[in-house]
């Protein structure tokens, strides 16, 4: 019996084009998907979009429906500050009033100061007024002389109606003194700038205006050596304030500044 010759199997060269297919349908599947995904509906994007300008912007729609058109306009242009403005003008009025107030005190201090008793100053700080003590009080003492009683009555009248702080300081020269009213020339001087404190108070200056201060021999204005110049150091100054005082801060132990509660910028009548 004769044997079958087996068929020699041929190689299929087109298998390929199975693996082909498959992903030309796949790739045709994700751009259809792709497509389908950046469709927007226009009228919808519309909507969505003028609710997103109304919303941020909030501009005015007119009787159709439609958003004008908004024109961009220039910022204007920053104005100077009137803080700065105002407060040189407030200072300016300060000092007019302060020169006024010199003026008047000038008037009725003339006889003094043409005697060389009495100077007026005007400082940074406002209007200073020194008076030799030898006018006041008598040597060791702070009994205010009567005869210049009615002078110091006059000033009061010319600060009375003014709004400025007032410092009275008492100043000595650098010879000592110890007795039972006084151990030294701090209570000396401390006694003898109340003295004209009280004068002023009694005269109607409010109370919270006034300062009394004793510098002894602290701050001379001339060397102590001769006598001309320790009768110089022995005098009282009225400086009336120009500058208002501040708001006092509490400082904690950060070193933070916190105002205290129910805090008060006050100017007390006190001696130090």
């Amino acid at each position: 019996m004769a044997r079958r010759r087996h068929e020699e199997e041929h190689d299929n060269h087109e298998r390929w084009l199975v693996s082909y297919a498959d992903f030309i349908t796949l790739l045709f599947a994700f751009f259809v998907v792709m497509y389908a995904l950046s469709s927007v509906n226009e009228g919808k994007y519309r909507i969505l979009s003028n609710s997103m300008v109304v919303a941020f912007r909030n501009p005015p729609v007119n009787s159709v429906g439609q958003t004008p058109t908004v024109i961009p306009t220039p910022s204007p242009s920053v104005p100077t500050p009137l803080s700065s403005k105002s407060s040189e003008g407030q200072r300016q009025k300060e000092r007019e009033k302060m020169r006024q107030v010199a003026k008047n005190i000038l008037d009725v201090m003339a006889p003094l100061v043409e005697q060389g008793k009495v100077r007026v100053l005007e400082t940074s700080r406002g209007v200073s007024i020194e008076i030799n003590d030898s006018i006041l009080f008598s040597p060791g003492q702070a009994l205010l002389n009567p005869t210049l009683a009615k002078a110091m009555l006059s000033v009061a009248e010319v600060l009375v109606p003014a709004e400025f702080p007032i410092t009275i300081e008492g100043h000595t020269d650098n010879m000592p003194i110890s007795n039972a009213q006084f151990p030294s020339n701090w209570e000396l001087s401390a006694v003898r700038a109340t003295t004209v404190l009280r004068l002023f108070a009694d005269a109607g200056i409010a109370a919270e205006r006034l300062t009394a201060i004793g510098y002894a021999d602290t701050r001379p204005v001339e060397p102590n050596l001769l006598a001309d110049g320790r009768a110089r150091n022995r005098r009282v100054t009225i400086l009336i304030d120009s500058e208002i005082p501040e708001k006092s801060t509490e400082l904690d132990l950060q070193g933070s500044a916190t105002p205290p509660t129910g805090a008060r910028t006050t100017t007390p009548a006190a001696v130090r």
